[in-house]
């Protein structure tokens, strides 16, 4: 009998084989063999839906030898990722082998959440038909996405600028941005003042915080206040009131699902959200280890809104637990954790093997792929293990009207944190207040105050967005699924619609403010967050069999082809600009505009093309916008082209020279760095800019491909004579040239 197996990936080809040996022949997909058409629509709505399928780019080699294997196989087993994305690959491979196995031969549908011997003996030996629900609410997801990508990017095309695009999830992502940054600059910071008292007793000193006057608690707005309130405190006596002793326990966290995952890496260890796909990726496939012939999968199915473990790993990991630490670890029974609305039966993401301990496997990983395996492998260890307890202590101390209060915290057992603690965890209470309290002080001590802090503080706007807390806040608000996050994050800056500041957090780019503006102006059905995270809540609904595919379409695009015709309007189909109420200073007749266009956005007169005017500009945190001082300068060359003059001009790309008769004439060239190219000797070298980074370049780049950094003096080698020297900071954090010819000896 010949039996295939078909699964998603071709790293999972070598792994799987090993464990079913001769008996089956394991093939792939490499992906997805099918999807919409490029350039059309592919989907009609009318009675019914309609979808038209194409053999994706490079994938007929792989579907030809799939139909050679299948034509002579007695049994057929799809076993593309259990989830819907892999159902529809099962389902289109299936279709595709329809019409030529023998007539007696069985196509069967099989999952697994790890790749191990006993998952895919037992995957085998439980054969189902393709889940056409699941297929239903693929299909869904992938025409509504397709809907709004490809009927509404060609409008943004039309009406701001060639190459941008919108989509049903990352445009709602875009807005989350763009509507906290609006937050941090329509911020109002409120000031306020604490106190702080240090007090002392012949058992010690305890520094504690005002923090009730009378009955009312301390809020305490200004200077003036503050002053007339430690006055009043230096003319009180004080005592202990109460001493409060309990104990708190913290429990573990549950094991990780994708999204706590993308959020703990990038926490933790500074991956972003793709990269942390792209290694637990491989690390669900499999890594080759020393002792074992062929690859070995680590990790469960890394794509899962599902907190739920096997009753085997949860036994072992206890075994492990009970080996490793004690029985004072263990508690009595394992623990189980749910999530609602998890999407599909999956486990959370765990250690196929808890025996293979971070310290085990490091050799045989990169040191990314194993820091992440270690993360992993704790999360889910400390998830079965006793909770932390804490002692806690509240002192509460009075004198007059006056009530200060401090809360420590001891560890007492540290359960689950003697193998996982997460840095950016909130704890609770006083435990991250790391306050020692005199073990012997009770209440009723007199206590004398030695020094009074009042401490000045204003309210902070809410954080920019990095990619975790983008994760988080898209999962609380149910938007997308955490197995499209990495893609949409990617897309957003993509699309310039985001930068990154400094901290690696998410800023709106004028053009990620306009484009949100004027989708949520035109579309708001697609831009309202409650409505797309209901369509979430549907499309699961499809998946278990209770809502019908071509309703949930048909309703949809009801409403947004009656807001798409409105935005698709001629009348309003010219670019989109923003109106200034700034004078051009160059005709002083006409209006400044914000106009986007290849180069991003910029300054214009409204008076164009009569008068050719055009600057950078800033926007202050107000919205208003200031323009950046021309650094034009007329040089007494020519123009090659036309004889006009010439002129030194900056532009979103840096300096360049440029024809003063733009623009009738077009002309422009970089600017030269004043030397000829040391490595083909026949160009000037120039003045370029990539992502606001300036550097040098030979002017026939890419056919020469000298490049340089823009810090340099233009002082010869003396071992070599390179043209220039670069400008470094040392070791001892001084400045110091070196030579930029590689083969020069002064660098070796």
């Amino acid at each position: 009998m010949k039996r295939i197996l078909i699964v998603e990936s071709p790293a999972k080809v070598k792994t799987i084989s090993k464990f079913l040996g001769k008996s089956f022949k394991v093939l792939s997909t490499v992906g997805h063999i099918m999807d919409l058409p490029e350039k059309e629509l592919g989907v009609s709505i009318n009675d019914t839906v309609k979808i038209k399928y194409v053999i994706l780019k490079g994938k007929d080699k792989t579907i030809n030898e799939l139909k050679k294997e299948a034509v002579t196989a007695d049994e057929i087993y799809l076993a593309p990722d259990p989830d819907r994305e892999g159902e529809i690959i099962a389902w289109h491979v299936e279709q595709e082998m329809l019409p030529l196995i023998k007539p007696k031969a069985k196509i069967y549908r099989i999952t697994f959440n790890e790749i191990t011997k006993q998952a895919i003996e037992q995957a085998v030996s439980e054969p189902r038909d393709v889940d056409l629900n699941k297929v239903a609410a693929q299909q869904a997801r992938r025409i509504l996405d397709r809907l709004v990508g490809y009927e509404v990017s060609p409008i943004l095309w039309r009406k701001v600028s060639k190459g941008l695009s919108a989509g049903r999830v990352q445009s709602v992502t875009l807005k989350l941005v763009v509507e906290r940054e609006e937050q941090i600059k329509s911020f109002v910071p409120e000031e306020y003042w604490t106190i702080e008292g240090t007090f002392s007793s012949e058992h010690g000193t305890i520094i504690a915080e005002l923090s009730q006057i009378k009955t009312k608690k301390a809020e305490i707005k200004n200077e003036q206040e503050a002053t007339k309130i430690v006055d009043g405190l230096k003319k009180e006596s004080y005592a202990i009131k109460s001493i409060k002793d309990s104990k708190r326990s913290r429990n573990p966290l549950p094991p990780f699902m994708t999204s706590t995952l993308q959020q703990s890496s990038y926490n933790q260890l500074g991956f972003s959200v793709q990269k942390t796909m792209e290694i637990a990726q491989k690390l669900y496939e499999g890594i080759p280890l020393d002792d074992q012939s062929g690859p070995t999968a680590l990790i469960t199915y890394m794509r899962t809104d599902s907190l739920r473990i096997s009753d085997v790993a949860i036994k072992q990991t206890r075994e492990h637990i009970l080996n490793k630490y004690g029985k004072d670890y263990l508690p009595p029974k394992g623990h189980t954790y749910t999530k609602g609305k998890a999407q599909d039966a999956h486990e959370a993401i765990r250690p196929i093997d808890v025996n293979l301990t971070p310290d085990k496997v490091k050799r045989y990983l990169t040191s990314e792929a194993s820091a992440l395996y270690e993360l992993i492998w704790k999360r889910f260890v400390a998830s079965q293990m006793k909770p932390a307890i804490f002692a806690q202590r509240q002192v509460t101390i009075t004198g007059g009207i006056y009530t200060f209060k401090v809360t420590g915290s001891t560890l007492l057992f540290d359960g689950f944190l003697k193998v996982y603690q997460e840095k950016q965890e909130s704890m609770e209470d006083g435990e991250d207040k790391k306050v020692v309290l005199p073990a012997k002080i009770a209440e009723n001590d007199a206590l004398d105050l030695k020094t009074i802090k009042p401490k000045q503080h204003f309210t902070q706007p809410p954080p920019r967005f990095n990619e975790a807390s983008l994760v988080k806040e898209l999962e609380k608000d149910g938007v997308g699924r955490p197995s499209t996050y990495a893609t949409i994050l990617k897309t957003i800056q993509a699309r310039a619609y985001t930068e990154l500041d400094p901290k690696k957090r998410f800023v709106p780019t004028e053009l990620g403010i306009l484009v949100t503006k004027m989708l949520n102006q035109n579309l708001p059905h697609i831009m309202d967050i409650g409505f797309t995270a209901t369509m979430e809540e549907k499309l699961d609904e499809i998946a278990q069999g209770s809502l019908d595919r071509d309703k949930l379409i048909k309703t949809f695009y009801e409403n947004f082809e009656q807001e798409l015709e409105i935005f698709r309007e001629e009348k309003s189909a010219k670019r989109m600009v923003e109106e200034t109420e700034l004078q051009c200073p160059q005709c002083k007749g006409g209006k400044v505009l914000i106009r986007f266009g290849k180069a991003g956005h910029f300054a214009s007169c409204n008076q164009y093309p009569e008068c050719s005017f055009t600057s950078n500009f800033e926007r202050a945190t107000d919205g208003s916008i200031k323009l950046i001082e021309s650094e034009t300068k007329m040089l007494e060359e020519q123009c090659p082209q036309c004889k006009s003059g010439l002129k030194q001009t900056v532009g979103r790309y840096g300096p360049f020279i440029a024809c003063t008769g733009y623009p009738n004439c077009k002309y422009t060239r970089a600017i030269s760095a004043g030397f000829s190219c040391p490595e083909c000797k026949d160009n000037d070298v120039v003045v370029k800019s990539y992502k606001k980074t300036k550097f040098l370049s030979c002017s026939n780049y890419p056919k020469c491909k000298f490049t340089a950094p823009e810090n340099i003096e233009k002082t010869p080698c003396k071992a070599c004579k390179w043209p220039f020297l670069v400008s470094k900071i040392g070791q001892d954090k001084k400045m110091v040239l070196t030579c930029h010819n590689k083969s020069c000896k002064s660098n070796r």
